[in-house]
């Protein structure tokens, strides 16, 4: 490996913090156990807040952005880890206040690894990434509350985004069915090629409910928040769960506590951030199970690493529909 290296890094620039293309050195890397040479990260909602300066994401400064990675140990000063192994990393507070993915190399502590499965390549790893993973933890949490198909209906909402599209691919995929909630004129059918059986308008959701609704949804996998999620729980059968996943349509709940009171709705909130590793490699290893390799190509699209300033703002505008992969040596 060269001494220099490409990275995304968030300084202060003209009185604002932004996220751009930069080369760094070695000795610029944290002093950490394990040096992955990295070949994929991803694009995800909150990466686009960090790059473009539009949330208080990086917590110190200068910053190298991307909460995700993967690729390929090449020095370990930890037992559990020697050089060649495949590894990823998802959340644990990269790019807040820890170097990130966006960069060819990386150092990292050894507790944040987890192996790549063998079912998949650091590229479609990362085409699942952080995403993925969180739909994972929502479809695992549907599960452990004893929710099975039978139980009727399950409900996506921000299903054309990345935490979405995973979640309809994986609750078709253990024979749900499946209705996602999309706001964009083709979502219709990037939906129904994912397993979806159904789509409603978002504007049916986002808006103001009444404290209880008719009973529709068995189980649900929110990433929007605000007035759909309120909505989304109004509407939730008796015994129901509702898996809290972002923010995008607002952090403020509007709720009451009619469903959780009559109606025993459980409103599950998932942090991917800092899950447990056993629950990481549960996850994982069960998308390495279901995960058709043809459908996931379907969602996701490659972009060099140049891109990502500009991929930024697009995830934020809800401009991008599914997955992007970031090749970090193109």
């Amino acid at each position: 490996m060269t001494d220099t290296f490409n990275a995304i890094v968030a300084r202060e620039r003209d009185g604002k913090v932004q996220g751009r293309l930069e080369k760094l050195t070695a000795p610029d890397l944290p002093d950490e156990d394990v040096l992955v040479e990295i070949s994929h990260s991803t694009l995800n909602y909150k990466d686009g807040l960090a790059v473009s300066g539009r949330g208080k994401i990086c917590r110190r400064l200068p910053m190298v952005c991307g909460i995700d990675l993967a690729g390929v140990v090449r020095d370990s000063r930890d037992g559990r880890f020697r050089s060649g192994d495949r590894v990823l990393v998802n959340g644990y507070e990269l790019s807040e206040k820890y170097w990130g993915g966006y960069a060819q190399r990386q150092r990292l502590k050894g507790d944040w690894l987890v192996p790549v499965p063998e079912a998949f390549s650091p590229e479609q790893a990362m085409a699942l990434g952080t995403a993925g993973y969180t739909a994972m933890l929502s479809v695992l949490a549907i599960q452990d509350a004893g929710l099975t198909p039978d139980a009727g209906p399950a409900l996506v909402t921000g299903a054309t985004g990345g935490v979405g599209a995973v979640s309809v691919m994986l609750l078709s995929a253990l024979g749900y069915e499946v209705t996602g909630v999309t706001g964009k004129p083709d979502g219709a059918n990037f939906l129904q090629s994912l397993g979806a059986s159904g789509t409603i308008a978002r504007d049916e959701l986002a808006r103001d409910s009444r404290p209880l609704e008719s009973e529709t949804w068995a189980a649900a996998v929110d990433s929007v928040g605000g007035t759909t999620l309120a909505t989304v729980l109004a509407q939730t059968r008796r015994g129901g769960l509702v898996a809290a996943v972002g923010l995008a349509g607002g952090f403020r709940l509007p709720t009451t506590v009619m469903p959780f009171i009559l109606r025993g709705v459980t409103l599950r909130g998932i942090d991917s951030v800092m899950a447990p590793q056993e629950r990481r490699r549960r996850a994982w290893d069960a998308l390495a199970e279901l995960v058709d390799p043809a459908k996931l190509a379907e969602i996701y699209r490659m972009a060099p690493m140049s891109e990502v300033p500009a991929l930024a703002n697009e995830i934020l505008d809800g401009r991008i529909s599914g997955r992007v992969v970031i090749d970090v040596n193109a």
